[in-house]
């Protein structure tokens, strides 16, 4: 194997000697590129966004914008970062660089004021500026018609792109003015043609310091081969989960295998029976590829985490870590999704519904991979997310809900309802599913299955919410459900 490498700001970077759980944000302020800030240090912040080349959805090569402070060095072998400091054109020299139309605007309109936060802003920034099929929803008007979309700007800009980022000082308003002012891309721009171009391949790595190592193998295969050797080995794709134990607990694993660059688990399948989701593709890989195939999930994307979190965060992620708090597990609960569980002897399908079995547990065996999710089709009718939380978005439920109903001349024909928050594990509301089922759709029969639905589960007392007020929220949930439907059906 080659040695390690990270070609930054267009310059190959050895990754040695970093230790393998070296951050990319310590990488690269340890080089002298401080414009890479550490804030929370858990992908809250943004301070720390960098651009990544990634395979495209709509080009070969899309410029994705990630949490540096999560990934470590070792999994951007082989790959393309560009920094705040590399946005700029470098001119002759004695001359100041060319500022980047993004870094521009934020200065022109007061964006940037102690300027902590800045670099990250502007990376983020500049992720949805090169996003392709940006402009084409632009407002012919150039913004003098009303604008009815408070999300989106006249110039295309979709401010989820911002939705990691935060800034204490200088106020989100001229932050919004600045992405809602750049323009296309010119020809010339340098980021923009490299989309046109093959993303960096996939390199096989085993970067090895000191008594721990960082794996990644080529093929599924190689992989389930190693695992079964390593069985305590921690296997990541995005890191959003791993990132934050190595930064806030200090966690140091003796290997850690990737698996996101594994070309079978990034493959995305719509068949006549079934729609099959590969576990290592991004959350925002799959929002872009479905296009809204599946309601119930495109309306779960936009309230899961953040855009920078989604630009790494994968479903086999967040199954795989077995939080009663994830979002994922209500929504392919109500989907009826079950996993494709991998190992070394062969694959099996399993059931999300008894997938999960205690807190943090479930019936995936040591050195077992969930290779995909799998979604039957049709698709219900009447689907929903509620996600109740303190914050709009990048926030963690205290409660999450969905449903997935097919009502049929005003009676409910079949109930799927997944929640979150309110046990050990995410669960069915079976309770309320048989309440509901073959019932009419109606007041009465919405008020007595919401009785039931607050009953469901075994709600606690924590920080985010009391038990009472989650089995609350569980019932206001199908009250919700049924008025907005009702609405829909009226209108």
């Amino acid at each position: 194997m080659t040695e390690a490498r990270i070609t930054v700001n267009g310059k190959e970077t050895p990754i040695a000697p970093a230790a393998p759980h070296t951050t990319v944000l310590d990488f690269l302020r340890e080089r002298g590129l401080t414009g890479t800030k550490e804030g929370c240090a858990e992908g809250e912040c943004g301070a720390c966004s960098v651009l990544v080349a990634r395979p495209g959805v709509h080009k070969p090569t899309d410029w994705v914008a990630v949490n540096a402070c999560l990934v470590p060095a070792a999994a951007l072998d082989g790959q393309e970062v560009i920094t705040s400091e590399g946005l700029a054109t470098v001119g002759e020299p004695g001359t100041p660089p060319e500022l980047h139309p993004v870094q521009q605007e934020m200065a022109v309109r007061g964006g940037s004021q102690c300027g902590y936060c800045t670099p990250g802003f502007v990376c983020s920034m500049a992720a949805e500026y090169y996003r392709p099929g940006r402009c084409a929803h632009a407002d012919p008007s150039g913004g003098s018609e009303a604008h009815t979309d408070p999300e989106h700007g006249p110039n295309g800009f979709d401010l989820h792109a911002l939705s990691g980022n935060l800034c204490r000082c200088t106020g989100y308003r001229p932050i919004r003015d600045a992405a809602f002012a750049v323009g296309e891309p010119a020809d010339e721009d340098p980021l923009a043609r490299r989309r046109e171009q093959a993303p960096p391949a996939a390199v096989a790595t085993q970067y090895a310091r000191d008594d721990s190592t960082f794996l990644r193998r080529g093929t599924l295969a190689e992989t389930l081969r190693e695992l079964r050797e390593r069985p305590d080995a921690v296997v990541v794709a995005g890191s959003t989960d791993y990132g934050v134990e190595v930064n806030i607990r200090s966690r140091r694993a003796g290997c850690v295998i990737a698996i996101d660059r594994l070309p079978e688990l990034r493959e995305l399948r719509v068949e006549s029976d079934h729609i099959e989701i590969g576990a290592a593709l991004t959350l925002t890989e799959i929002e872009r590829r479905l296009d809204g195939q599946v309601p119930l999930l495109a309306e779960l994307f936009p309230q899961f985490a953040s855009r920078l979190i989604r630009n790494g965060a994968t479903l086999g992620g967040n199954l795989g870590t077995g939080s009663p708090i994830g979002d994922s597990p209500p929504v392919l609960l109500a989907l009826e999704a079950s996993l494709l569980l991998a190992d070394a002897d062969g694959e099996r399908e399993v059931p999300l519904a008894d997938y999960f079995t205690g807190y943090r547990q479930s019936v995936r065996r040591p050195g077992e991979l969930i290779r995909a999710v799998r979604i039957p089709l049709p698709l219900a009718r009447v689907t929903a997310f509620h996600k109740i939380a303190k914050r709009r978005f990048d926030d963690i439920s205290s409660v999450a809900v969905a449903f997935a109903l097919d009502i049929e001349d005003g009676i409910v024909r079949r109930a799927r309802i997944g929640l979150g928050g309110v046990a050990a594990t995410p669960i069915r509301a079976l309770a309320t599913e048989a309440a509901l089922e073959g019932r009419p759709w109606t007041v009465e029969t919405v008020e007595a299955a919401a009785r039931v639905l607050r009953g469901e589960g075994t709600p606690m007392d924590d920080h985010r919410a009391s038990s009472l007020y989650r089995s609350a929220m569980l019932g206001q949930s199908l009250k919700k459900l049924h008025a907005q439907t009702t609405e829909a059906v009226s209108s």
